[in-house]
């Protein structure tokens, strides 16, 4: 099993540094509650941890379509 998985601190800490994408832990923390946010698992009773697919999916369907100028927006 080569699977990585990131605690909600790392993977924001992925989202911001890695990629470009600010995020903090409490995001990703309020997104778990009421939804939205990228997809996560259990690791006993309070851990919770993301695969990277998961953190990579959620960051890539947040973005819209590349934008030329600014009358594309809407």
């Amino acid at each position: 099993m080569d699977t990585k998985y990131f605690t909600r601190k790392e993977a924001a800490e992925y989202l911001s540094n890695t990629l470009g994408l600010p995020t903090s832990p409490k995001t990703l923390a309020k997104l778990a509650t009421i939804g939205g946010g990228p997809e996560y698992q259990r690791f006993g009773n309070r851990r919770v941890v993301y695969k990277l697919t998961s953190i990579t999916k959620w960051a890539q369907a947040k973005l819209s379509k590349p934008i030329f100028n600014t009358s594309q927006e809407l």
